[in-house]
């Protein structure tokens, strides 16, 4: 049976807080989202070729909420990795921005690493997901490339989904391959042919200025449209580089695990010094309430995401869920006690990157946890105990009988 795409729930909740904007700078037409507080240097989102500005939306969502400013960017219509540089380069100085953090998938990846190489000045730090250090593999698969940019709209739009593996998926996963299908359909036709210009146009990274540790590579194990040794190559490429392993999540892993990414995203921006500002946020509150004071916000924020490694190497987060707030009885809500159970049936330093079914929809200031591995763990785990003290029940009447 032929699914069914509907818009998320989140997004529509998304697009009526979130505004798009839409500025020419030259020739270039600039479409994006800009959200959170300004004061905090921003995490720049550079999509793949399938990708539009909205796909990031969750990423936009959770970590403008915490504190951190967020922008996501459609890639323009670009014809060289030159012009890239260049209309990026002047986007920036446009929307008065001086030194960025880039998040990239994919081509836009790719993308960030050249903006990266040519202008280091201006990048603080990058995470790369599914991404690949030059475009000789891309170039090779598509011999017709000299003739894209008069190929129509329907084959392009039909090439670029043939790289998206087929089903059947798990819900989550599928949910995500269909937002991006519905975002490829909204793509023009130049636009499409100048992105997959820009993935075959000769071109490789070079050295960057950019330490090792000021990068985090951020990659799925199940399956990507990306080869693996493509994946190999830049991991071996920033071999100190911190590495945030997820176990699912296919090409899109940042719409399948949204949590995980953006908790990844969260102790990359606190390895390289972005502090975040939640005092800024609306609706945050200074003194008492239930947003509580700034001191502890900073605390929930070191309980939730833990020491960053001092190694450089890949981080262990403890959870995405809600921090237990105090209250007179001393009751937890039934979200606290799953993620306590959660912590306590999973054990070893990969807990968190071992949770394929974790995900979470906002809804303005609620979040639903969906834990379904965990629970079965945490199942596995109360069964496990209830029979021990059976048993030891058992053994305590039995010795009782034996002394009289």
């Amino acid at each position: 049976m032929k699914r069914v795409f509907s818009t998320p729930g989140d997004y529509v909740y998304f697009k009526s807080q979130v505004p798009l904007h839409k500025i020419s700078i030259g020739s270039k037409q600039w479409r994006y989202y800009d959200f959170g507080p300004k004061a905090v240097p921003p995490l720049i989102c550079i999509p793949g070729t399938a990708g539009t500005a909205d796909v990031y939306y969750k990423q936009v969502m959770s970590l403008s909420m915490k504190g951190y400013r967020v922008i996501s960017i459609d890639i323009p219509r670009v014809w060289s990795h030159v012009e890239w540089i260049q209309a990026f380069e002047k986007f920036l100085d446009t929307i008065d921005v001086h030194h960025v953090h880039l998040y990239g998938t994919s081509l836009g990846g790719f993308l960030a690493q050249l903006f990266a190489q040519h202008r280091p000045r201006r990048v603080r730090s990058l995470v790369l997901s599914n991404s690949f250090l030059d475009t000789q593999t891309f170039a090779a698969a598509m011999p017709w490339s000299p003739i894209v940019s008069w190929t129509p709209s329907f084959l392009l739009k039909r090439y670029v989904l043939t790289g998206i593996p087929k089903g059947p998926h798990e819900p989550l996963i599928a949910d995500s391959v269909d937002f991006v299908v519905s975002q490829v359909e909204k793509i023009s036709q130049e636009d499409l042919a100048s992105r997959l210009t820009l993935n075959v146009d000769s071109a490789s990274i070079g050295p960057l200025l950019l330490s090792d540790s000021s990068i985090t590579i951020m990659d799925t194990n199940d399956y990507c449209a990306i080869p693996q040794e493509l994946k190999d190559q830049l991991s071996e490429r920033y071999a100190g580089a911190r590495r945030a392993l997820l176990k699912t999540g296919g090409d899109f892993p940042f719409l399948s695990r949204p949590d995980e990414v953006n908790l990844h995203l969260q102790l990359h921006l606190r390895r390289v010094g972005v502090e975040a500002r939640p005092d800024l946020v609306p609706g945050y509150s200074k003194g008492g309430g239930s947003a509580g004071s700034s001191s502890d916000d900073k605390q929930e924020d070191k309980e939730e995401l833990g020491d960053p490694p001092k190694d450089g190497g890949e981080a262990t987060p403890q959870s995405d869920g809600p921090v237990p707030q105090d209250s007179d009885s001393g009751s937890h809500s039934l979200d606290d006690v799953m993620l306590e159970g959660a912590n306590a049936s999973l054990l070893g330093p990969y807990a968190f990157t071992n949770l394929p079914g974790l995900s979470s929809t906002v809804y303005g200031r609620k979040q639903t946890i969906v834990l379904v591995e965990t629970l079965f763990t945490h199942a596995q785990l109360l069964s496990v105990i209830s029979l021990l003290s059976c048993l030891n029940i058992l053994y305590t009447t039995q010795n009782t009988f034996r002394v009289r």
